[in-house]
C-alpha cells in the first residue's frame, strides 16, 4: 500500500508552496494555524538569486534540516486538524512519511518469520503461470515508478532546489520493500505456497496508504487542474491502479505445485487449494453446505482426512514424545514398585496397582502434559495471539461508540467524520470476528488432533497391557478415555485462556466504566456480591431435584430394561397393564421432580439476564441521585452498556473457565495413570525362527509371576516340547494349565530361567473371542482367501451344519461379543481361526471343554488329533477331557505351579503317582450322574435353525438381551451384497436424512397443548415489548435538556426504568417457565405413547429389534425430550424475539436502515438454510462413526491375547487408525461448518450495525443522541444474538428428531386387542383344558419357512402330555402359538370349543399358565414377583411357597415376603428362583399348564419331590410338558413327538418304545434305551 504515500509530496520551490496553500479555497490555509506553518515552509523552500547561490548552502542546510523539523511537528497537528475540516485530508508530512511507510513496516517485520516459515514448509514447486508472471510485472514497474520518483528529486536538486530528506527516504524506502515482497512472491513459487496471507495484507496496506493520496491528488485536480505539477499526479494514479492491480492478483490462487509431498487424492480438503480471503472468510467450506442442501450426504462425499491431521502422522510423533517425556518418570514408577513389591509377602501389590486408574497421582500426568505442550504448544499459543487480538478490537468498539455519540452530539462536527466513525464500526467488527473465529478454528483443530493423539496412544496401550494392568481397568473405563475424558481436555483447549482474559476483561471493563461514571461503578460489584449467594442457593436447590430425577431416571431405566429384556414372560402372564402402572408411577415421580428442577431453572435464568439491568440500574441510579451535577448523557448511558454486556460475558465465561480447568485436571490425570500402567516385557518369550532347534518350545527352570512383585505362579518349570507333538496340560483349577500357556506367549513376567519358542503361533482362549465381523473375517483373520483349505478347515471344525442354517453362509454377521452363536460355535469359530493361519505351533486352551461329546470328539479327530489337520504341527492342548489323553504324545501334569509328572499317558498309570489318582477321581465323578439322571446332550455346540422359535436359534434375536445398548453403524463395506444383506441379524436402526418434516413439530406442539402454545407467544411478546420499552426510556432519559448543570426529573426517570427492568424480568420467568413446563408436558404426554405402543408389538418385533435400540428410545432419546428440547426452544424463541425487538429499535431510530435489513435477512434465511440442513446430517453421520470406534476397542481390549499371539497388532492399530480417520473425516466438516456460520452470521451482523450507523449519521440533524445510542447500542448485540439464534435452531432439529424417533413406533404392525367386550362375559372359562389343533400353521416371520406345518391333534382335558423331539423340531413353538405370542398362519386352535382367535390376548394368557426353562425374577420385593398384580392375599402366597418347599427358606429371609431381589433375581440361586416361577405358576390354578423343564435346575431330590406336588396339585389341570431331557416326560399319559415342525409320533410312552421309532432312537442317543 503505502509507495504512493512519497509520490505525492509538494513539490519543491514556490510551485509547492503554491499546491500546499492552493489546498484551500481562496489559497488559504485549510487548518487552523497552519499558515504560519506554510510560510515557513516557503521560507524553506525560498530560491536564491544569482551571485547568491554559491554562499547560501550553508544556510540552505540549515533551513532543510529545520524544515525537517517542521515536517515532524506537522505530524503531530496532522490528526486534530483533519478532524475539523469539512472535507477528509492529512498533512502532506503525514502522508508522505507515516503513512506511506505502515506497510513496509509491516513487511520488514515479518519477513524473518515468514521466510524461516517458507524454508521449512517445502510444498513442492509451482511452474510460472499467467498469475505469477502479471504479479512480477506489476511490482518490476511498481519498483521503476518508487526509484523514478527518487531520481526525480535528484533532479530537482541538481536544478538548484532544495529538498528535505523525508522526500527522498519515503521513495527509496518503498522502491526496496517492492523489491522484498517480489523476492517473496519468487520465494513462494519456489516453495509451492498458492495463495499468500502476509503479501495480501501488504499489497491491501499499500492499496489504502495509496487512496489516500489517490483523494489528496484529485482534490487538487479539481480545484488547481491536473496539468500543473503533472509529475506527482502522473505517478500518483499510475501507482494506486498498480497497486490495485496486485492486490487484485493476489486474491487469487496460483496453480498446484508440482513433486509435492502431500497428498495426491482428488477428494482431498480444498482448504490447502483456497485462496487467503477464502481460508479467512472459511468460504471454501461453502461446495459441501450446498451439497448437503441438496442431497443426502454421505460418508464418502467428505473429504479425506488431512495428511497432518491423519492418525498415522499424529500418533507416531505421539509415541515418540511420549516415550521421551515418561522415560524418566517410567525409571522412578518402577523401582518404587519393586520396592513395594519386596515388602509385600502376598501378592498385595499387584491389589496397589490396579487402583492406579481410579487414584492417579499428581506426578503422573506431568510427562503427559510436556509432551501435550511439545506437540501442540506453539499452535495453542499463535491460537492465544489471535484471542487477544480479538479482545483489542472488541474493547476499541466501545471507544468508537463513544466518538460517534460525541459526534451526533457535535452539531459542527464534520459530517465525515461520522461516516468514517461507522466504517471503523463495521472494520472493527469484522476484524474481531475474523480473529475470533481463527482461534475457535485453531482450537477445534487441535483439539481433533489432541483426540487423534490420545486415541491412538490408549489403542496401542491396550495391546501392550500386562495382566495386572488389566485388572486396573475395565473396557468402560478405556472407553471413557477415548470419549468422555478427551472430551474435556478439548474443551479445556477453548476455555483454558478464558481462566487468565476473563479477570483481564473484567479489570479493563471496570477501568472503563471509571473513565465514564467515576466511583459509581464500583457499585457493579455490590450486584455480584448481592446476586452469588442467590444463584448459590438456587443451584444447590436445583441440584437435589436432579439428584431425586436423576434417581427416578435410573429406577425408569432400570425397570424398562427389565420389562424389555423379559417380555417375553411378560407378554405369556398377561402383565403389560401391571408393569406400565408401575413404570408411569416411577415416571410421575421424576415429572414431578424435573418440573421443580425446571422452574428453579427459569429462576436462575431470570438472575443471570437481570444482572445487566441491575448493574446499570444501580450504576446510573448512584450516578445521578448522588451528584445533581452528575448528568447521564447518551455517551454515558450506551457506552456504559455496551461495557456492561462485555463485563457479563467475561464474568459468565470465567466459573466455565475453572471448571473445565479443573475436570482436565481429573482427565488428564485419569490417562496419565492409565498410560504408565505396566506393559509386557517382549524379551518374555523368545522367538526362534531360523528352524534349526529340534524341539519347539524349551523351558529352562522357569519361575513366571503375572506381574511385578507377586507370588510366580509357575515355578521352577523344565519343559522341551519335540517339533510336531501333541502335549497335553491336565490338573486340577487353580494348577497353573492357563498360566503355561501365558508364559509360552510371553504374557508373564520371566523372573528366572529362560523361554524359547521356534516359529509362529496361533493361540485359542478358553473364553473364545469372536469379532463383530462375518464368519469368513472371523476365520481368515487377515490372512488372504484359500477356498480349498477353508473349506477343509471348515469342515474340520464341524462348522458345516452351522454355516448351511446361518442366512448368508460364511459371509453372515457374528453380533457383538458373539451374541447371536452359541457357546459352542464361538468355540469352534475360535479354533477355526487358529487352524486357517497354518502357523508352526499352537497353543490350545481347553477348546473342547464348550462342545458336547460328540462335537468334541469330531473336533479332536479332524484337527487335533493324530490324523488330524495339525497332525504335522507341534500343539499344546490344556484339557480336561479325560478320554482323550490316550492319544497325546506327551502328557505335562501340574500341581499348585509346578511339573509334577510328564510322560506318556501310559507311562504316567505304571508310575501310579499324582497323575493316575488325578484320573481316577475324574472317572469316579463322571459316572455318578449316570446312577439318577441321565445328563441330557450338551446344546451348546448344536446348530441353529432358521426357523425354530427363539429359544432354539441362536441366530435369532431372542439372545439380543446382551446386547444392551448396542446401536452400531455395520461396519462392513461390502453390505451391499445379497449375501452380506441376508446376513444381518437384526433389523437396522433407522438413520433420518435431511431435515424434520413439520408434522413432527406439529406433534411435539400438539402434546404440549394449543392454550399453552399461544400463552408463551404471548408472553414473550410482552417481555420483549417491555425490553423495549426500557431501552427507549433510557434513551428519552439521555435526551434530557440540561438547565444549570442539572437534568430535571430523574428520580421519576429512575423509578419508571427500575419497575420497567422488574416487570421484564417477572416477563422473563413467566415466559421461560411456560416454554420448560410445557416440555415437561409434552414429555409426558409423548412417553405414554412410546411405552404404550412398545407393548403393543407382538413377539417377533422384539426378537428382530436389538434391546439397545428400544433402551435409547426410552433413555437418550426421551432424555433429549425431557431437558434438552425445551431448553433449547427456550434459547431459539428468547433470541428470535430479541432479533425483532433490534430490528423495531434499528426501524424506529432510523426508518431508512429497513431497506438494509430486508436483505440482509434475506441472506440470513439462506445462510440459515444451508448450515441446518448440512450440520444435522453432519452430527448424525458423526454419532454413527463413534460405535465402531469403542466396540473396536472393546473387542481389542478382550482379545489382546489371541492378537499378540498371532502377531496383528499392526493390522489391529491400521483399523483402529480407519477408524479414528473416519470419525475425523466427519468432525472436522462439522467443526467447520460452524465457523462457516458464525463467520457470515456476523459479517451479516456489522453489515447491519454499519447501516444503522450510517442513516444515524446522515440523518443526525433529525436524531437525538439518545435515540442514536439506543440504536447503536442494540445493533451492536445483533451479531451474538444471529449467531447464536441458528445454533440454537440448529440443537433444536438435532433433538426434535427424538421426537421422530420416539413416535417411531406408532406406526409399527400391533398383536391383537388385549381384551374384547363380549367375549367371555359372565363365563367360567376353560372348565376342562380340552385343547385342540386343527390344521395349525405357524411362521415366525414372513420369508422363513413353518416352524410348524399343519399340525392336527387332541389332548383331552386333564391330560399329561409330553412334547419331544430333536433341536429345531418345534416342540416350544407349539406353547408360542397356544399363548398367540405369533399368530397362525393357517389353521385354527379350540380350547374347549372356543376359537382362541376370537378372544382378547389377556383373556386367552390369564387362563394359561406357562414356566420357561429360564426362570425370570424382576428387581423388586419376592411378594411383586410372585403376585405382580396383586391378586392374591399373604395366605395364598405363603401356601404356594410351602408346596414348592420354599417356606422355611422365604421364613428366615429378614423381611421375608419383602425381601428385596437384585436384577435378574442374581442374589437367589438358579434351583431357587425356578421354585418361585413354580409357586407363581401354583397360585394362578389355571386349567391349562406349560412346562418348559420346570425343574432342570434344583437337585434331584427336590426334583422329585416337586414332580409329585405338580401331579398332587394339578390333577384337575391340563398339563403340557416341553422335554429338552426325555427321561422327564416318560411318566406323562401320552408323548408328542415333533420332527420338521410335523407331528411324527403321539401315543403313550410304552406304545412308542415298542415301536422303536423316533422316540425310541433319542432314548438310545440318551442311553436309556
Amino acid at each position: 500500500m503505502g509507495a504512493g504515500a512519497a509520490l505525492c509530496g509538494p513539490r519543491a520551490g514556490p510551485a509547492g508552496v503554491s499546491e500546499a496553500m492552493e489546498r484551500s479555497p481562496a489559497g488559504t490555509a485549510r487548518f487552523p494555524g497552519q499558515a504560519a506553518a506554510l510560510g515557513e515552509i516557503l521560507r524553506c523552500r525560498e530560491v536564491p538569486s544569482g551571485a547568491a547561490v554559491a554562499g547560501a548552502w550553508p544556510a540552505r542546510r540549515q533551513r532543510s534540516f529545520g524544515c525537517s523539523l517542521l515536517c515532524i511537528a506537522s505530524l503531530f497537528q496532522g490528526w486534530n486538524q483533519t478532524r475539523d475540516a469539512n472535507s477528509p485530508g492529512l498533512s502532506w508530512c503525514l502522508e508522505s512519511s507515516i503513512i506511506s511507510w505502515i506497510p513496509c513496516a509491516y513487511l520488514w517485520i515479518c519477513f524473518p518469520f515468514y521466510y524461516w516459515y517458507l524454508r521449512h514448509r517445502n510444498k513442492g514447486y509451482i511452474r510460472m503461470s499467467r498469475i505469477f508472471k502479471a504479479k512480477m510485472a506489476l511490482g518490476f514497474i511498481l519498483v521503476i515508478l518508487c526509484f523514478s520518483n527518487v531520481f526525480f528529486m535528484v533532479w530537482e536538486k541538481s536544478q538548484g532546489i532544495p529538498q528535505t530528506p523525508e522526500f527522498f527516504i519515503s521513495p527509496a524506502v518503498l522502491g526496496i520493500t517492492m523489491v522484498l515482497a517480489l523476492f517473496l512472491t519468487q520465494a513462494e513459487r519456489m516453495m509451492g505456497i498458492q495463495s499468500s496471507g502476509v503479501l495480501l495484507i501488504y499489497w491491501l496496506l499499500s492499496f489504502v496508504a495509496a487512496l489516500v493520496m489517490f483523494n489528496s491528488k484529485i482534490q487538487h485536480a479539481l480545484e488547481r487542474g491536473f496539468l500543473e505539477n503533472h509529475f506527482h499526479h502522473v505517478t500518483t494514479f499510475l501507482y494506486a491502479g498498480l497497486v490495485l492491480g496486485e492486490l487484485v492478483l493476489f486474491c487469487f490462487v496460483d496453480h498446484p505445485p508440482f513433486f509435492s509431498k502431500a497428498d495426491n487424492n482428488p477428494n482431498q480438503c480444498p482448504e490447502a487449494s483456497s485462496s487467503f480471503l477464502s481460508k479467512i472468510t472459511y468460504w471454501w467450506f461453502s461446495g459441501l453446505l450446498w451439497k448437503g442442501s441438496q442431497q443426502t450426504l454421505r460418508v464418502g462425499d467428505l473429504w479425506t482426512v488431512r495428511k497432518q491431521d491423519s492418525s498415522e502422522e499424529i500418533v507416531a510423533w505421539a509415541e515418540r514424545e511420549w516415550k521421551k517425556c515418561h522415560s524418566r518418570t517410567q525409571q522412578k514408577t518402577e523401582s518404587a514398585t519393586f520396592k513395594k513389591g519386596q515388602e509385600s509377602e502376598s501378592g498385595t501389590a499387584e491389589a496397589e496397582e490396579t487402583e492406579a486408574l481410579l487414584q492417579s497421582k499428581h506426578s503422573q500426568s506431568g510427562p503427559l502434559l510436556r509432551m501435550f505442550w511439545s506437540m501442540f504448544g506453539t499452535y495453542f499459543l499463535l491460537s492465544t495471539v489471535c484471542l487477544v487480538i480479538c479482545d483489542v478490537f472488541l474493547f476499541s468498539t466501545p471507544k468508537v461508540l463513544s466518538l460517534f455519540l460525541k459526534f451526533i452530539e457535535d452539531e459542527a462536527a464534520p459530517s465525515w467524520l461520522g461516516y468514517f466513525y461507522a466504517f471503523s464500526l463495521f472494520l472493527l467488527g469484522c476484524l474481531q470476528t475474523l480473529f475470533e473465529q481463527r482461534y475457535m478454528y485453531m482450537c477445534l483443530v487441535l483439539g481433533l488432533r489432541l483426540r487423534t493423539a490420545v486415541t491412538g496412544l490408549v489403542y496401542r496401550k491396550i495391546l501392550v497391557m500386562s495382566n495386572a494392568s488389566r485388572k486396573a481397568a475395565t473396557t468402560g473405563e478405556i472407553v471413557n478415555l477415548v470419549s468422555v475424558d478427551v472430551q474435556k481436555l478439548m474443551d479445556l483447549i477453548i476455555y483454558f485462556n478464558g481462566t487468565w482474559l476473563a479477570p483481564i476483561r473484567i479489570i479493563i471493563c471496570f477501568v472503563f466504566l471509571w473513565q465514564l461514571l467515576g466511583p459509581s461503578a464500583l457499585t457493579a460489584v455490590a450486584v455480584f456480591l448481592f446476586l452469588l449467594p442467590l444463584n448459590f442457593v438456587i443451584t444447590k436447590k436445583r441440584s437435589q431435584f436432579q439428584e431425586t430425577q436423576m434417581k427416578h431416571k435410573d429406577e425408569r431405566a432400570k425397570l424398562t430394561n427389565a420389562i424389555l429384556s423379559n417380555i417375553k414372560v411378560i407378554k405369556m402372564y398377561g402383565w403389560e397393564k401391571t408393569f406400565m402402572e408401575k413404570l408411569l408411577g416411577i415416571r410421575k415421580q421424576e415429572l414431578q421432580a424435573l418440573k421443580r428442577s425446571q422452574i428453579l431453572f427459569s429462576a436462575s435464568l431470570v438472575s443471570f439476564h437481570s444482572s445487566t439491568f441491575l448493574i446499570t440500574f444501580v450504576m446510573f441510579a448512584v450516578y445521578t441521585l448522588v451528584d445533581n451535577t452528575h448528568v447521564l448523557d447518551a455517551e454515558k448511558a450506551f457506552v456504559s452498556l455496551t461495557l456492561i454486556n462485555i463485563l457479563n460475558t467475561a464474568h459468565s465465561f470465567l466459573p466455565f473457565s475453572i471448571n473445565a480447568a479443573v475436570q482436565a485436571k481429573v482427565s488428564l490425570n485419569r490417562l496419565a495413570a492409565f498410560l504408565s500402567l505396566e506393559e509386557l516385557i517382549p524379551e518374555s518369550s523368545s522367538r526362534n525362527t531360523s528352524g534349526c532347534a529340534q524341539a519347539s518350545i524349551t523351558i529352562r527352570n522357569g519361575t513366571f509371576c503375572w506381574s511385578k512383585g507377586t507370588f510366580p505362579c509357575l515355578r521352577s518349570l523344565d519343559l522341551s516340547v519335540p517339533q510336531g507333538s501333541l502335549l497335553a496340560v491336565v490338573g486340577q483349577v487353580g494348577a497353573g494349565k492357563s498360566s503355561l500357556l501365558a508364559a509360552l506367549l510371553g504374557e508373564l513376567q520371566a523372573t528366572h530361567g529362560s523361554v524359547t519358542v521356534k516359529g509362529t503361533a496361533a493361540y485359542v482362549p478358553q473364553q473364545a473371542w469372536v469379532l463383530n465381523a462375518s464368519v469368513e473375517d472371523n476365520i481368515l483373520f487377515g490372512k488372504e482367501m484359500d477356498e480349498t483349505w477353508f473349506n477343509r478347515v471348515i469342515e474340520a471344525c464341524a462348522l458345516h451344519p452351522d454355516l448351511e442354517t446361518f442366512p448368508a453362509g460364511q459371509k453372515s454377521e457374528i453380533g457383538e461379543k458373539g451374541v447371536n452363536v452359541s457357546g459352542g460355535q464361538k468355540q469352534r469359530l475360535s479354533l477355526a481361526r487358529a487352524v486357517y493361519q497354518r502357523a508352526s505351533l499352537y497353543l490350545l486352551d481347553d477348546p473342547l471343554a464348550a462342545l458336547d461329546a460328540h462335537v468334541g470328539q469330531h473336533v479332536f479327530e479332524r484337527v487335533l488329533g493324530p490324523s488330524g489337520l495339525l497332525k504335522d504341527k507341534t500343539r499344546v492342548l490344556v484339557t480336561h477331557t479325560i478320554n482323550i489323553l490316550p492319544q497325546v504324545d506327551n502328557i505335562v501334569f501340574l500341581v499348585d505351579g509346578m511339573i509334577s509328572e510328564t510322560g506318556s499317558y501310559q507311562e504316567l498309570l505304571q508310575r501310579n503317582g499324582a497323575f493316575a489318582e488325578f484320573l481316577h477321581s475324574h472317572v469316579a465323578a463322571e459316572e455318578k450322574p449316570h446312577a439318577g439322571l441321565p445328563a441330557m446332550g450338551d446344546t451348546k455346540g448344536t446348530v441353529a435353525t432358521g426357523s425354530g422359535p427363539p429359544q432354539e436359534q441362536p441366530l435369532s434375536g431372542a439372545s439380543v438381551k446382551s446386547a444392551v445398548g448396542r446401536e452400531t453403524v455395520p461396519v462392513s463395506q461390502d453390505c451391499s451384497s445379497a449375501a452380506a444383506t441376508r446376513g444381518a441379524l437384526t433389523k437396522a436402526e433407522t438413520t433420518q436424512h435431511g431435515r424434520v418434516s413439520a408434522g413432527v413439530y406439529g406433534a411435539y406442539l400438539q402434546a404440549t397443548g394449543l392454550a399453552l402454545c399461544v400463552y408463551i407467544v404471548l408472553s414473550f411478546t410482552c417481555q420483549q415489548a417491555v425490553a423495549f420499552s426500557r431501552g427507549y426510556w433510557l434513551s428519552l432519559w439521555t435526551d434530557d435538556p440540561v438547565h444549570n448543570g442539572t437534568q430535571q426529573h430523574t428520580r421519576l426517570r429512575v423509578g419508571v426504568f427500575g419497575a420497567l427492568g422488574v416487570l421484564q424480568a417477572l416477563g422473563r420467568f413467566a415466559s421461560t417457565a411456560a416454554v420448560l413446563l410445557g416440555g415437561v408436558l409434552a414429555s409426558h404426554q409423548l412417553f405414554l405413547q412410546l411405552l404404550s405402543n412398545v407393548l403393543r408389538c407382538p413377539l417377533p418385533f422384539f426378537e428382530q429389534t436389538p434391546i439397545g435400540h428400544l433402551l435409547n428410545r426410552f433413555s437418550r432419546d426421551m432424555d433429549a425430550v425431557d431437558s434438552v428440547l425445551p431448553d433449547k426452544l427456550k434459547s431459539v424463541l428468547g433470541f428470535l424475539f430479541s432479533l425483532l425487538e433490534i430490528y423495531l429499535v434499528i426501524v424506529v431510530a432510523t426508518p431508512w436502515a429497513a431497506m438494509a435489513i430486508v436483505p440482509l435477512t434475506v441472506l440470513y434465511a439462506a445462510f440459515q438454510h444451508f448450515y441446518v440442513t448440512t450440520s444435522c446430517q453432519l452430527r448424525r453421520l458423526e454419532a454413527a462413526s463413534r460405535s465402531p470406534l469403542y466396540s473396536h476397542i472393546s473387542e481389542t481390549f478382550q482379545g489382546s491375547a489371541v492378537i499378540r499371539a498371532h502377531r496383528e497388532q499392526q493390522r489391529f492399530i491400521s483399523k483402529s487408525n480407519v477408524l479414528v480417520d473416519e470419525n475425523q473425516r466427519i468432525c472436522f466438516p462439522g467443526a467447520v461448518a460452524d465457523r462457516w456460520l458464525a463467520t457470515n452470521l456476523e459479517f451479516l451482523g456489522n453489515g447491519i450495525v454499519l447501516f444503522a450507523a450510517l442513516f444515524a449519521a446522515l440523518g443526525r440533524t433529525q436524531l437525538s443522541p439518545g435515540t442514536a445510542g439506543f440504536s447503536l447500542s442494540y445493533a451492536l448485540q445483533i451479531t451474538g444474538v444471529l449467531n447464536w439464534m441458528v445454533r440454537s435452531w440448529t440443537e433444536v432439529e438435532n433433538n426434535i428428531v427424538s421426537v421422530e424417533r420416539v413416535r417411531e413406533y406408532l406406526r409399527t404392525p400391533k398383536e391383537a386387542p388385549w381384551t374384547l367386550d363380549g367375549k367371555l362375559q359372565g363365563q367360567v372359562w376353560p372348565t376342562e383344558g380340552r385343547i385342540e389343533f386343527r390344521n395349525y400353521s405357524l411362521c415366525y416371520r414372513p420369508g422363513l419357512e413353518l416352524a410348524l406345518r399343519r399340525v392336527t391333534v387332541t389332548i383331552h382335558g386333564h391330560e399329561k402330555v409330553g412334547i419331544t423331539g430333536r433341536t429345531g423340531a418345534g416342540k416350544s413353538s407349539l406353547a408360542v402359538g397356544l399363548l398367540r405370542l405369533v399368530e397362525a398362519a393357517g389353521g385354527a386352535i379350540l380350547i374347549d370349543g372356543q376359537d382362541i382367535a376370537q378372544l382378547g390376548l389377556h383373556d386367552l394368557r390369564a387362563q394359561i399358565t406357562v414356566i420357561p426353562q429360564d426362570p425370570v425374577l424382576f428387581s423388586g420385593s419376592l411378594r411383586m414377583n410372585l403376585d405382580p398384580s396383586n391378586q392374591y392375599t399373604d395366605a395364598d402366597i405363603w401356601t404356594a411357597l410351602e408346596l414348592t418347599q420354599l417356606k422355611n427358606f422365604v421364613a428366615d429371609l429378614p423381611e421375608q415376603l419383602e425381601y428385596k431381589c437384585t436384577d435378574q433375581g442374581e442374589n437367589l440361586s438358579t434351583g431357587q428362583k425356578q421354585l418361585l416361577c413354580l409357586a407363581r405358576a401354583l397360585l394362578q390354578k389355571a386349567k391349562i399348564l406349560v412346562l418348559d423343564e420346570a425343574t432342570a435346575a434344583v437337585d434331584l431330590e427336590t426334583a422329585g419331590q416337586v414332580q409329585s406336588m405338580l401331579r398332587r396339585e394339578l390333577r384337575d389341570s391340563t398339563v403340557l410338558t416341553i422335554a429338552h431331557r426325555v427321561h422327564s416326560v416318560l411318566d406323562c399319559d401320552r408323548i408328542l413327538v415333533l420332527e420338521n415342525g410335523q407331528i411324527a409320533e403321539f401315543d403313550t410312552p410304552e406304545h412308542l418304545i415298542a415301536q422303536k421309532g423316533l422316540f425310541y432312537r433319542l432314548l438310545e442317543e440318551s442311553g436309556l434305551a
